[in-house]
């Protein structure tokens, strides 16, 4: 700048010397002509000063025009031959230039990490400001809320208003459960000032599959227990009474001639043990179901294609199928459809549920039943449904239950089974029901 300075003195100067001199010529009568010549010289020379600072001025102002709106890419160069203090100041400009679009590049950075991460987080992350307006909204909370492209926290009001509801509800430092068959969600919000506006920052994590685990692994505990100690019992009652009643037929037929009058006593005896033995066959058969839910395999995890699943499922049901009227039907929204999983595993579950409807359809002339599978846009479903009587709201949370069942005969392992088959792919299985029109188990994938 030093030269600069120098450059406008220099300027000034000569200015102030030729307004000098044009007074001076002002006061001679023979020199009126030379004034008027040097009248044009001051004109020039105050144009070309005016020039030559707002030259300086044009520069410092595109350069602020830069840093406002954010445009880096411009250099300053073009007037370096005008001094050695145009070429500093330009290349300061482009120094400072440069920091600007290395802090704004490594910002990009940041942020681009910062939502990397938070895509990739199993917890949904959804903020909003005053006005309802989304600002950040990831993977798993378009998940949560059902919507891809969401604008605005106001549009939920119309297609999910019990989860709008419970988004506006949810105060900072407190959390707050929202429900739904797929989805158990604990929520906790925090408010936050930025850019001077007023953003809520509300986080929801699914802690269903959590639930579930843990109750699965507190009854297959229990089971555990239960297998042990009635084993331990039942099986030499089992053993004893099959001994007692071969010696009892033995003896029977040796003395039979000697004991008459005591035959009926040894036919009550006899009628007895069967009983007893009889009895004792059937809860070991009933504490195999307790180790067939505790002691499940790992499953062996394969691509699968999901239309090969459901037809050679439907293909072993086809023959139990046509012993009854019911209308079965299976079908597959592409062939190309895969899951992760073991395909013997998955198809036990979908013929138990299969089973199952057959069952409920049994008192049923116009009975049908629907396996079919799609991709809804987020997971795999595998649904199985059928118009039977269905199932009373009062049972639907507890039919997951083992050893819960509402049918006369069985042992109410299956359907626990099959979601805990699930539960090991990752997976889920529910239930809607509305009874005596339409019943549907959704596997989800």
């Amino acid at each position: 700048m030093k030269d600069f300075r120098i450059r406008v003195i220099f300027r000034v100067v000569m200015l102030g010397a030729s307004v000098a001199l044009f007074i001076f010529m002002l006061s001679r009568p023979n020199m009126i002509f030379a004034a008027g010549l040097n009248f044009f010289v001051i004109i020039f020379q105050l144009v070309e000063l005016y020039k030559f600072t707002s030259q300086t001025n044009r520069k410092l102002t595109r350069f602020l025009e830069s840093v406002r709106y954010s445009d880096f890419a411009s250099g300053f160069a073009a007037d370096n031959k005008l001094g050695k203090s145009f070429k500093d100041l330009n290349e300061s400009f482009n120094g400072v230039l440069e920091a600007f679009r290395k802090a704004r590049s490594e910002k990009e950075e940041n942020w681009q990490y910062l939502n990397t991460i938070v895509q990739q987080v199993r917890t949904g992350i959804i903020s909003f400001d005053d006005a309802g307006n989304v600002e950040l909204m990831n993977a798993n909370a378009k998940k949560f809320v059902g919507i891809s492209n969401l604008k605005n926290i106001n549009e939920l009001t119309e297609k999910n208003p019990k989860l709008f509801a419970s988004l506006m509800e949810v105060q900072t430092g407190k959390g707050a459960l929202y429900k739904t068959n797929e989805f158990l969600l604990t929520l906790q919000a925090t408010e936050l000032r930025i850019r001077g506006n007023t953003v809520k920052l509300v986080t929801m994590q699914n802690i269903q599959t959590e639930l579930q685990q843990q109750e699965i692994e507190a009854w297959q505990n229990l089971t555990r227990v239960l297998r042990h100690e009635i084993m331990n019992s039942i099986t030499p009652i089992s053993s004893l009474t099959s001994t007692l009643r071969e010696i009892l037929d033995h003896e029977l037929v040796k003395k039979e001639n000697d004991y008459e009058m005591k035959a009926d006593v040894a036919d009550d005896l006899r009628e007895g043990l069967g009983t007893i033995e009889s009895r004792s066959k059937g809860l070991i058969k009933f504490i195999d179901a307790y180790r067939e839910y505790t002691s499940l395999p790992q499953p062996k995890i394969k691509t699968v294609l999901l239309k090969e699943l459901i037809d050679k499922t439907a293909q072993f049901m086809r023959q139990q199928l046509k012993k009854t009227s019911i209308d079965f039907s299976s079908s597959c929204s592409s062939d190309y459809l895969t899951v992760q999983a073991d395909a013997e595993m998955i198809e036990q579950v979908l013929i138990n549920l299969v089973k199952n409807s057959m069952e409920s359809l049994s008192q049923n002339g116009h009975g049908k039943i629907e396996l079919s599978g799609r991709y809804d846009g987020q997971n795999v479903l595998v649904e199985v449904a059928d118009n039977g009587p269905g199932i009373i709201p009062e049972a639907i949370n507890r039919i997951f239950v083992p050893f819960f069942t509402t049918k006369k005969t069985g042992s109410g392992i299956g359907l626990a089974l099959s979601r805990q088959i699930m539960q090991m792919h990752n997976g889920s299985l529910t239930v809607e029901s509305q009874p005596e029109v339409k019943t549907v188990f959704t596997l989800r994938f």
